[in-house]
């Protein structure tokens, strides 16, 4: 079972358990986040809208750091011109607790599968 969430429009594939670093979120340290799912698989894949609100994904905060230096340098050849520069991201480092399917949404689709064929079977002995 795992699920791809949406964190600062990147999007990352997660299991129960998982640790990942995101971008620097505005929550305390041991603070319970919810994530945004965009796709959820357990026996079958679940990607609509509809079905996706009752997905559940949570992940606890387990600290806040800054990630690996990136040095940037602009050179021209010829010109004379050098710049140099370098960036640390901030990030979040979470980790997914729990993982889960509302009862009421994983009964409506295994519900839905079984009601469908009968009902266009009796639509088509009415007409």
């Amino acid at each position: 079972m795992y699920a791809v969430v949406e964190s600062g429009g990147k999007q990352y594939k997660v299991e129960e358990g998982t640790s990942l670093f995101v971008d620097r979120l505005d929550v305390k340290e041991g603070d319970k986040v919810s994530l945004r799912p965009v796709m959820f698989r357990d026996t079958e894949v679940v990607a609509s809208p509809k079905e996706l609100e009752k997905v559940k994904v949570e992940a606890t905060v387990a600290g806040h750091l800054r990630g690996k230096k990136i040095k940037v340098f602009k050179y021209k050849a010829k010109k004379g011109y050098r710049r140099r520069a370098g960036h640390r991201s901030e990030l979040t480092r979470l980790e997914v607790t729990s993982l889960k399917m509302g009862k009421a949404a994983a009964k409506a689709t295994s519900k839905a599968a079984d009601k469908a064929p009968p009902k266009k079977a009796a639509e088509k002995e009415e007409a």
